[in-house]
This record gives C-alpha cells, sequence and structure tokens, in this order.
C-alpha cells in the first residue's frame, strides 16, 4: 500500500533498461516486508532453542523502584548504554549527523532529516536522499486531517493545557484507523504488520498539523500555513509560523534526537503496552502522550527553563554577575532546601547525554552569545561537581532537557509550556517505528507478575 503521490515521486526517480521502466527507488513497504520473514524466522529460532535461558536477575529495590534495570523488554530500534548514551539501530548521534541525508542532500551539511532516521529505526538501513525524498512525499499526501479535527480542536478551552489538547486531537484521529477496521474484518495475525504500518505512518503524517493548529489557537490567529516543497520539520516550522532557516535545521535536530531512548521509558513504554491489546497506533501512541505529559518525563524541559530564568532574575535583582562562583552558591542554597537541580540526572545514564552535547554544539554554532545559552554554558562547568560533592545523585551530569529549552527561547518559542508537544512530535517515531515491530514479529500482550508486601517481606524471612 503506497500513496499516489508516493508512487508518482518513484516513477520520476525510475529509468529506462532496454526499453522496460525499473524503478531505482526502494520504497520503505518494500524494504520492510522483505525484512519480516526472516526476523520472525531468527526470533522464533531464539525462542525455541534458549527460551528458558537466564538473562537476569530481579531485587526488591527492583521491584519497589520503577523496575530500574530489569531486563524484560524486546526493542529494535535503540538502545541507551549507561556510559555512551543512546544508539539508533546501532549509531550513536554523531554517527547518524555523519551518514544520514540532510536537507541540502550533502552528508554533514546540516541535521539529518526526521525521515532519514524513521528509515533508519523502521529498516535499521541508512537511506538515499532519494529514498527518504520518497517518504516525504508519502508523509505529506496523508497528512489530511479527518473533517471533524479542525472544529474540535478550535473549540477546546484556551486554557486546557497543549498536551491535553494534542492527545485528545490524536485520538479524535482514530475514526480513520486502517489496522482498527481490518481488525474487525477479521484479516490473519499475519498480515497485522501491512496494517499497523498504514497507520502510523498515517500518525506520523498528522501530527504536526494537529500540533501546529494547537499552538495557532493558543498562541496566535488559528492559522495555519502549509509548505509541503519543505521536509517534514521545515513544513512543521511553517506550519507553527516560523520561516528562518536556522529554527529549521534546530527543528530538523530536536525532533531527532528525541525520538527513541529505548524502550523502558514512560512513552514509549506505554505505547509498546497499550498496543500489545492490539488498540491501534493511533489510540497507542495517544496513551505515550498522557505519559509523557507527566513532570517526570516531558514536561522537564520547560522546569529546567522555567529554573534558569529564576536564576537569572534572582542575580539581577540582587546586582549580581552569572559566574561560576555565583551560580555555585545558588546551586548549594537550591540543594541545601531539599529541591532538585533540574535538567541534570537521568535514570539509566552515567555520563553527559549526547543529547545535551549536541545541542551545545549547535549553540556554539549557530548562537554562542546568547545570554541565556552563556548561563547553561555556565552551569555545565560547575554543576556536575557540586552534585558529586552533594553525594546524592547517582549521575551530575546533564541530560537533554537542560538545554533545548533554552535554544527554543533563542528563536522566539517562548511559550514554554508547549515545549512538550514539540517532544510529542518526535517521540512517535521512536514508539511507533517499534510498534510496527511489536506487529510484525507477533508480540503478545505484556502482562509481568505482580507481588503483594506481604509476599516481598516473606522472601527474606
Amino acid at each position: 500500500m503506497i500513496s499516489t503521490a508516493a508512487k508518482s515521486l518513484v516513477q520520476k526517480t525510475s529509468k529506462q533498461v532496454g526499453g522496460v521502466s525499473v524503478r531505482s527507488v526502494t520504497t520503505l513497504q518494500d524494504t520492510l516486508f522483505a525484512q519480516v520473514p526472516d526476523k520472525q524466522k531468527s526470533l522464533a529460532t531464539l525462542k525455541k532453542e534458549h527460551g528458558k535461558h537466564v538473562i537476569g536477575e530481579v531485587t526488591i529495590d527492583q521491584c519497589i523502584g520503577g523496575a530500574r534495570g530489569v531486563k524484560c523488554m524486546l526493542w529494535e530500534t535503540s538502545n541507551l548504554d549507561p556510559e555512551e548514551g543512546i544508539r539508533f539501530r546501532g549509531r550513536t548521534i554523531p554517527e547518524c549527523q555523519a551518514v544520514l541525508p540532510t536537507f541540502s542532500g550533502k552528508q554533514g551539511d546540516g541535521e539529518p532529516l526526521l525521515e532519514s532516521l524513521v528509515w533508519l529505526l523502521l529498516t535499521g538501513e541508512v537511506p538515499t536522499k532519494e529514498q527518504v525524498d520518497t517518504l516525504t512525499a508519502e508523509l505529506h499526501s496523508r497528512a489530511k486531517l479527518p473533517d471533524h479535527v479542525l472544529p474540535l480542536l478550535k473549540n477546546l478551552p484556551k486554557d486546557m493545557h497543549p498536551m491535553t489538547q494534542f492527545s485528545i486531537g490524536l485520538s479524535a484521529c482514530q475514526t480513520e484507523s486502517v489496522f482498527a477496521k481490518a481488525y474487525a474484518d477479521g484479516v490473519p495475525k499475519t498480515e497485522y504488520h501491512v496494517h499497523a504500518l498504514e497507520d502510523i505512518l498515517n500518525v506520523l503524517a498528522k501530527l504536526p498539523e494537529i500540533a501546529a493548529t494547537i499552538y495557532r489557537n493558543v498562541y496566535h490567529d488559528g492559522v495555519v500555513t502549509k509548505d509541503m516543497s519543505l521536509d517534514y520539520a521545515g513544513n512543521f516550522c511553517r506550519m507553527l509560523g516560523y520561516d528562518d532557516p536556522s529554527f529549521d535545521e534546530l527543528m530538523r535536530l530536536y525532533l531527532c534526537i528525541h525520538t527513541d531512548h529505548e524502550g523502558g521509558n514512560a512513552s514509549a513504554h506505554t505505547t509498546h503496552l497499550v498496543g500489545s491489546t492490539l488498540s491501534d497506533p493511533y489510540l497507542s501512541y495517544a496513551a505515550g502522550l498522557n505519559a509523557l505529559a507527566g513532570p517526570l518525563h516531558g514536561l522537564a524541559n520547560q522546569e529546567v527553563l522555567k529554573w534558569i530564568q529564576q536564576l537569572k532574575e534572582k542575580f539581577e535583582s540582587e546586582g549580581k554577575e552569572i559566574t561560576k562562583e555565583t551560580i555555585t552558591e545558588f546551586a548549594w542554597d537550591t540543594l541545601n532546601a531539599k529541591k532538585v537541580i533540574p535538567g541534570y540526572g537521568h535514570a539509566v545514564l552515567r555520563k553527559t547525554d549526547p543529547r545535551y552535547t549536541c545541542q551545545r554544539e549547535f549553540a556554539l554554532k549557530h548562537m554562542p552569545d546568547d545570554e541565556l545559552f552563556r548561563v547553561v554554558d555556565t552551569i555545565y562547568s560547575v554543576m556536575p561537581d557540586i552534585l558529586k560533592e552533594h553525594g546524592k545523585v547517582a549521575n551530575p551530569y546533564p541530560n537533554v532537557d537542560s538545554h533545548s529549552g533554552v535554544l527554543l527561547w533563542h528563536y522566539g518559542f517562548t511559550q514554554y509550556q508547549y515545549y512538550t508537544v514539540l517532544f510529542g512530535v518526535s517521540r512517535a517515531a521512536g514508539g511507533l517505528c517499534q510498534l510496527y515491530w511489536d506487529r510484525a514479529l507477533g508480540l503478545p500482550l505484556e502482562r509481568p507478575k505482580s507481588v503483594t508486601p506481604e509476599w516481598l517481606a516473606a522472601q527474606v524471612k
């Protein structure tokens, strides 16, 4: 199943060989469906021959502490190493920046296109620019929202949190679920992944307009202007109302680095869990968005920005310069008041988050003299040592949220209550690419065993 727009683009990239038209661009669907049989066979063999092999143990600490470190999820698309950070299909962020196609088409000239990372996450292969262009056209062709969605969004209260509106908007699109209809029609299990992929591409395609409509309704005039000649991120920027090539590049970076962080994070896990019930991708990712809206997950970036601005305002009111010494004093006041330093620490990482590092490099290239960036950079120069001395944080280094808000603020994107919606547009790629393989591999309903406090206590008597 491939849309008319994508077929047209494929035809434009075909060539004549011996008088016969031969397609020179392999589509995403072609690539995926060719991989499925071997992957199914490989997983079935592993389960049959080694299904009883023990891969870990669970402690009481892990049981009551959020299942940290418990190895019990299969996740194709990414892996998070405590020491080196995220790898997308085995590739680090710098490696992805070096090989994935960019808007200009030149390797390493600009940030990777989100479409190129979607291709990598789904297939494990680095796409060509032509393949990415095919996928861009495919997504643009699928982007139209159901007729009832825009009026629904327009009539939501303006003071309703943008993430609540985002979840509502996506759920309302579920009326067009191909997977739900196919399931109701009784398609065989072996074909679930084909129909799931239709929904997945449709959800990815529709999210930018839902998100942009919320932004324009709440903060501006409600008018959304598109430019389908651009890539996914560039068109999203135009819909938001931004027309700055530098901001386009930031959005490409932002969308790519927030896509996936292995399966255990709350939004990805929620998407996987709900999807395991055979809820369609619309409902599964709407659930993931509700997890992302939590203060301990996606809302963290706005908390960091508020903290930095409060720090800056306090220093200005007291006539203090922002220096290593004054920030050290402020940090200790914060910690001694039993408060946390937002943007530092991570459940898995034990080094500086590479997603922070690539954002810092973007700032050094595009906005080295920005005042808030200089504050963030000064904080970075002292905070890890402070937190090490404090001794109550497992990871004293900055995470992705420590930097993203400052970059957005620099370009005049100051509505920080909306920042998590941008995160939600991005995280769909990771959660939904994995959801495709959940259906292709026939993964079952997730149902871990719970235990009572009394049972736990009895284990140590």
